[in-house]
Parts: structure tokens; sequence; C-alpha cells
């Protein structure tokens, strides 16, 4: 089961672009960013498409922006995996700050998780559109009304004295503030994808390194160590030549000795 799932897993080495692929598809979304996903809201939607009825989608809110908010969709999450006995352990306070990586392997471990579920096959008859309406927004349309109205007020008093401070100072080159503004967003989404990249490369390496390293304590074993195919190994972990000459040995190797088993074969 995903639940206990190691890090070394492959798991935790499917991409970012598959992730928001995978949540945009499921659920009718337009995520470009995996910390758009750090509410909780998301999680939480998909564990109610996998286990029908288990998640009180009233309670979840998919506006939640403060960091108070999203810990609530947490808590909604948690109620839910000790439910189901699921023994993941949520990183709360690393995945509300919006840390790309955090919130990467925590979809990351999701999406294992819920492709174990059903084969991984999609409910057909769940309507995420619908099934966000239930979600803790809807519960106080007044609150909302006001809220927006009072974002409205807000953006009308900001408008209004960008306006009035741009009377009074000398005219720049025009869409150079939204220009920069673009170009600043870019930069940082190109941060935040070689930061994931590194870190996913040096997953990779550790997890191949680890491969390895158990491959050569297995060698190792007194009662192989001179088994042909054990010398052959060893031949290639051992050899400092970029070349293909160690292999070319290795290969050797094997090959005499399937000629001498077979030799004894005929004798």
């Amino acid at each position: 089961m995903a639940t206990s799932i190691g890090m070394m897993d492959g798991a935790y080495f499917v991409g970012r672009n598959e992730i928001l692929a995978w949540i945009n598809a499921r659920l009718h979304l337009s995520l470009s960013r995996v910390e758009e996903a750090a509410s909780g809201a998301v999680q939480c939607q998909m564990m109610d498409m996998a286990h029908s009825g288990v998640v009180p989608m009233h309670k979840v809110n998919f506006d939640a922006k403060t960091e108070y908010d999203m810990i609530q969709n947490y808590k909604v999450l948690q109620d839910v995996f000790n439910k189901l006995k699921i023994t993941k352990h949520i990183e709360v306070n690393k995945l509300v700050k919006g840390r790309p990586l955090d919130n990467l392997e925590f979809l990351q471990w999701l999406k294992r998780y819920c492709d174990s579920i059903n084969g991984g096959l999609m409910n057909e008859n769940y309507d995420p559109v619908e099934r966000r309406s239930k979600g803790g927004k809807e519960r106080n349309p007044k609150a909302s009304q006001k809220n927006s109205k009072s974002l409205q007020t807000n953006n009308s008093l900001s408008s209004s004295a960008s306006s009035n401070g741009m009377i009074g100072t000398k005219q720049g080159k025009p869409g150079g503030g939204a220009d920069a503004s673009l170009e600043l967003q870019r930069l940082k989404n190109e941060v935040t994808d070689l930061k994931l990249s590194v870190d996913s490369l040096e997953k990779e390496r550790d997890f191949y390194f680890a491969k390895l390293r158990d491959i050569e304590l297995l060698c190792q074993t007194p009662e192989l160590d001179n088994f042909p195919m054990v010398v052959a190994v060893k031949k290639i972990l051992y050899s400092a030549d970029e070349k293909d000459s160690a292999l070319a040995e290795a290969q050797q190797i094997v090959s005499q000795s399937i000629i001498n088993h077979q030799q004894i074969g005929f004798e």
C-alpha cells in the first residue's frame, strides 16, 4: 500500500508536469505550479474522489489563503486519514509555507496512493466541479458577498491612488512596471523549476547509488566471491576506465564460464 512507500520509491520520481496534468485532468482545474495546491483543498478533493462520502466537503475551504485557513483544510485531511487508517504523516507546517519541493513530494505520494485505489481508475460518476460547490466557500454566502464588496472597494481606492500618483509624476515607459513584474515572475518560476530539477536529480543519483551499493555488498559475500558472474560484476563496479574495456572483459569472463560449464556437461 502506498501509505508506507519509501523515499527511494519510483513514485517520488514522477515529474512536476505529470503531477499537475493529473490533478488538472481529475479535478477540472488549471494549476500551473505545485505550490497552488498548498492550501490542502486539492488533496481533500482527491481523497473525496478516491473514497466517496468519506470527506466532509462542506468543511473544505477552496479559497484558503491564510495559513490558519489552510491548516483547517489539513485537519479535515488528517481526520480522513485517521478514518481510513492511513499512517502517512502530513508535514502541515512545511506544506502551508508553499515550498515547491515539500508540496511536490506530498502530491507524488498522493498520486501513488490514488493509483493504488481501484487500480487508479477514475470514478466516472464523480463531478469535481459540483463537489467543489459544496466546499466551505459556499457555507456563508453573505460573508462572501461582503468580502467581495470590500475587495472591490479596496481595489477602487488602490486604482484611484495609483492614478493620482501617476498624475503627479513624470510618465515613464508605457507598461514598464507590468513588463518588469511579468519578467520577475518568469524568473521566479524558472528558479523554482531549476530547484526541482536539481532535487530530482539528486534523488535519482542517491537511488541508483543505493542500488549499486547493495550489489557491491552482495558481491562481497565470501560464498559468492569466486563465482564468474560475481567476478564479472566486480570488474565493472571497480573499473576506473570510462571506456567499454571493463564491460568487454566482464562479458569475456561470463562467456568463458558458460563454455566451461557446457564442456563439463558433455564430459
